[in-house]
């Protein structure tokens, strides 16, 4: 026993010694790109970006030898990484999104903040919301109501990816009744609510596909996990478009008035 502890410690500080290094030397070439790279051509970019894709390619297919969240963790480092380079991705687009979360999630599908990035990522930035959608529904399969904490937000970012963005609402509907369900489950407050609300959203869906509430409803949790300034700008036009008004409290949170009509 003591020595299979033993060999297990030693692979998982090799592991990390491993990754620790690379970062290091990835992080001294990052300061020396920094200035080359916002003074590149598309070209240039273009090339870097099959080069990462080839990357990630590779660390899809790798052994990962039972370290798995630890692979996740690295890769989401690096989405992290590629995601906040605001500048670059303006010139080349963010089409790598869903090739970070098709590792991350499928090396640790109990990520749950994951999720949240490969929705705003994949669907809203990159405009792939059939494959967020698809690597969201490949990561349920290893979900329960019960694990991880909070796993009901999963199938609530995919009912927004299928009503907002695909405008499929038999689909979002049933989304949203299995995050009552699981939310159901539940005796807290945040399960109550969460379970309330897409009840109810799935409910108006269920008597006006088109529903404008229903539309609103998504936006606003969209606009309610405090994501980038676009993001939240782009909600609450949104919101508004629909015909809704938007009233912040004084702690910051929002408050929203429903159209009369649906």
């Amino acid at each position: 026993m003591l020595f299979w502890l033993r060999q297990t410690l030693s692979g998982y500080f090799a592991v990390c010694l491993c990754i620790l290094g690379v970062g290091l030397l990835q992080f001294s070439q990052l300061q020396k790109e920094i200035n080359t790279q916002k003074n590149a051509s598309i070209e240039t970019l273009e090339r870097e970006l099959a080069l990462e894709k080839s990357r990630l390619n590779l660390l899809q297919k790798l052994p990962t030898f039972g370290y798995d969240n630890l692979i996740a963790n690295w890769a989401y480092l690096n989405f992290l990484q590629y995601f906040g380079d605001e500048e670059i991705r303006a010139k080349t687009g963010y089409s790598l999104s869903p090739e970070y979360f098709e590792i991350i999630l499928g090396r640790d599908p109990r990520f749950l903040e994951a999720y949240l990035g490969l929705l705003t990522s994949t669907s809203m930035y990159a405009g792939m919301p059939e494959k967020s959608i698809a690597i969201t529904a490949q990561g349920l399969k290893s979900l329960s109501p019960w694990v991880p904490k909070r796993s009901y937000y999963v199938w609530r970012y995919k009912s927004i990816d299928e009503l907002l963005f695909l405008g499929d609402s038999p689909a979002a509907k049933q989304s949203l009744e299995m995050a009552a369900n699981w939310a159901s489950n539940h005796t807290d407050e945040e399960s109550k609510q969460v379970a309330k609300i897409s009840q109810r959203t799935a409910q108006f869906l269920a008597t006006n596909p088109d529903s404008r509430k229903a539309q609103i409803a998504s936006w606003m949790m969209v606009l309610n996990n405090r994501l980038d300034e676009k993001v939240r700008k782009r909600a609450i036009k949104a919101i508004e478009d629909l015909g809704a008004k938007i009233i912040v409290n004084p702690d910051g949170t929002n408050r929203i008035i429903l159209p009369a009509e649906d």
